[in-house]
């Protein structure tokens, strides 16, 4: 006697084979459910509406947003983040996502005067902007649990030297990867500032 023995398939196992149309629904539900689960917790596309973030973010950029890393750790200077609108946006009816990036961090003294930006005295080098602020701005201290963002496009940008601080809960992810159009496609410079004049 064999340890495998041939039989034909009774009427029961021939019912377990499902229908084709059964196991497509199947296959697109749990599609569904792990695309929402990877978009809810792991990484989300997003689009640039607008030109704050002119010149690194070009209007209708596609991004990769991280949404893993800030429950490690926390946004740093220099970090390009997606962030619900903060109270005082939603005050004036602001519903959509923000994009901005990370100017000061919890304790950070920050200061716009003479073109420049202060992050504890010590005057930022930023090779992201075109154009120096043409405007003056604190000096603020960033509370705790609280971050300052500039738009890069500093002199046409709505953000913290308008309406204040983003609390940490706000804040979605952080920006990594453009990948349209694909001509520019690729990383997104994380470490852009240096507050020490070179």
């Amino acid at each position: 006697m064999t340890d495998v023995q041939n039989q034909e398939p009774d009427s029961k196992t021939q019912q377990q084979v499902e229908n084709p149309f059964i196991e497509g629904i199947k296959t697109i539900g749990l599609s569904a459910i792990l695309a929402f689960g990877i978009r809810s917790f792991v990484a989300e596309a997003r689009y640039i509406p607008s030109g704050s973030m002119l010149p690194t973010l070009q209007i209708n950029d596609r991004l990769i947003i991280d949404k893993v890393s800030y429950k490690f750790t926390s946004p740093e200077r220099g970090d390009i983040v997606v962030f619900n609108p903060t109270e005082a946006l939603e005050k004036q009816n602001f519903h959509d996502a923000f994009i901005k990036r990370v100017i000061g961090i919890p304790g950070d003294k920050v200061e716009v005067k003479g073109g420049r930006v202060y992050v504890n005295d010590q005057a930022l080098r930023e090779k992201y902007i075109d154009e120096q602020p043409n405007y003056r701005y604190g000096p603020v201290t960033v509370p705790p649990n609280a971050y300052l963002v500039l738009g890069d496009n500093r002199n046409n940008s709505y953000d913290s030297h308008y309406w204040g601080f983003v609390p940490r809960d706000k804040i979605i992810g952080r920006a990594i990867v453009r990948f349209w159009p694909l001509n520019r496609a690729g990383e997104v410079d994380q470490s852009p500032v240096d507050s020490s004049d070179k």
